[in-house]
């Protein structure tokens, strides 16, 4: 309506002078004087408001920056919030990371967690999650323990470790990679033929314990650029929870492995023997399946031990253990020190006269083998009695009677004899 009324003042403001000077009310001269004052005094006004227009739209364009400015801010901030939110969320995790890796001290039972929440929480449960174990006898080799993969039929051929995780393993450093085929600091040719399964973007992390490194975690994917610095420095936290449970875990195993195993001969005990030899005397009831006893006696080992020390006669127990163990090899078999210089073998699945064939067999190796006791090669005989599982006795108690009857009966004959129960 405003720019009617004003358009309306215009045409009145110029046009009426033309039209009195066409009265006679004004003359042309002042007509057109008038006119011309006006165009010029409207060329101004244009003109200057012309300039002030596009220092509007000057200012329209600065704030519209402004606003874009503000807008990208907004949304890094909305971006980061976010980000910080998945970070902060991940981290309270570690509480309940550190709850269930510790619920249990089994080492099977703590690798297995470790390995599935690593695989869930860094991974989203993608690509593969491999975790690999040394021994602490042979600290810098690897040996793959447990795998969480996307693909269940994916194999994963690097079974002992691949240029990446020996990388790992000897810097004790982790590794983050964003494109595995464009790192330089890794021979490409070998790295082909190390694969078997395809990635591009991997971190890895040491376990590192209190005085070795216990493995490496490692997470990798098809994808490059599917993992960041932030993976890497969380996964680098759940490496450090993780050292310490394998440790326990560790700890806890070898605890075990005292309790049931001699500590010199690292065979059986006699109580864990005695059980295990319950469990199975009622399997082979229920089976139907046979089952053999062997109680051997080292001849005369009072006098290794009189003549040479006893440290002469752990090297005599050691070594026929040694030759036991080796000579079962090939047998389903439970051997056990049974007591100072006694062992007992249990043979599954077999009769007593092809029981009594490989104890036959075992008291000649152990008739050949050399022992060196103060620089002199010396030997040993064994006296060994046999007894069967259902024909000789019918419970594991008088299984053990019958072996040892018959073992120093093999005694009374003149030892180094294979004596079986009748």
């Amino acid at each position: 309506m405003k720019i009617i009324i004003y358009i309306l003042f215009f045409l009145l403001y110029i046009f009426l002078p033309v039209y009195l000077a066409r009265l006679h009310y004004l003359s042309v001269k002042s007509a057109a004087l008038f006119c011309l004052i006006n165009i010029f005094i409207l060329f101004y006004f244009v003109r200057k408001n012309l300039g002030r227009i596009n220092q509007a739209r000057l200012k329209i364009q600065d704030l519209q920056e402004q606003i874009n400015i503000i807008e990208d801010d907004n949304r890094r901030e909305v971006k980061n919030k976010g980000a910080l939110g998945e970070k902060a969320s991940r981290y309270r995790r570690l509480k309940d990371i550190i709850e269930e890796i510790n619920q249990d001290l089994d080492l099977e039972t703590i690798a297995d967690k470790l390995a599935a929440l690593t695989f869930s929480l860094v991974a989203d449960n993608k690509g593969t999650c491999l975790l690999y174990l040394t021994d602490p006898q042979a600290p810098q080799a690897l040996s793959l323990f447990k795998t969480k993969k996307e693909v269940a039929g994916m194999a994963v051929k690097s079974k002992e470790g691949d240029i990446f995780d020996s990388w790992v393993l000897k810097r004790g450093s982790p590794l983050l990679i964003t494109e595995a085929g464009k790192d330089f600091r890794f021979d490409l040719e070998k790295l082909e033929s190390d694969i078997g399964r395809p990635f591009s973007s991997l971190i890895s992390a040491p376990l590192v314990g209190e005085r070795r490194i216990l493995g490496i975690l490692r997470l990798d994917h098809p994808r490059a650029g599917f993992y960041a610095q932030d993976d890497l420095r969380f996964l680098m936290a759940i490496c450090e929870l993780g050292a310490l449970a394998l440790e326990n875990g560790e700890l806890f195993k070898r605890t075990q492995d005292l309790a049931i195993h001699d500590e010199l001969t690292s065979l059986y005990t006699r109580g864990y023997f005695l059980e295990r030899l319950k469990e199975e005397c009622s399997r082979s009831l229920r089976q139907n399946r046979g089952l053999s006893l062997l109680m051997l006696d080292i001849d005369y080992f009072k006098n290794y031990n009189d003549k040479f020390g006893h440290m002469a006669g752990d090297i005599v127990l050691k070594a026929l253990s040694a030759k036991v163990v080796e000579g079962l090899r090939d047998f389903d078999h439970l051997i056990s020190r049974f007591g100072g210089e006694e062992f007992c073998v249990v043979i599954l699945g077999l009769d007593k006269k092809k029981a009594y064939g490989i104890a036959e067999e075992l008291r000649s190796k152990i008739e050949k083998t050399k022992i060196i006791l103060r620089r002199k090669d010396t030997g040993v005989t064994v006296s060994i009695g046999v007894a069967a599982f259902g024909e000789d006795a019918k419970d594991e108690k008088e299984l053990i009677l019958k072996a040892d009857r018959a073992m120093y009966e093999a005694k009374q004959k003149g030892r180094n004899t294979v004596v079986c129960s009748l």
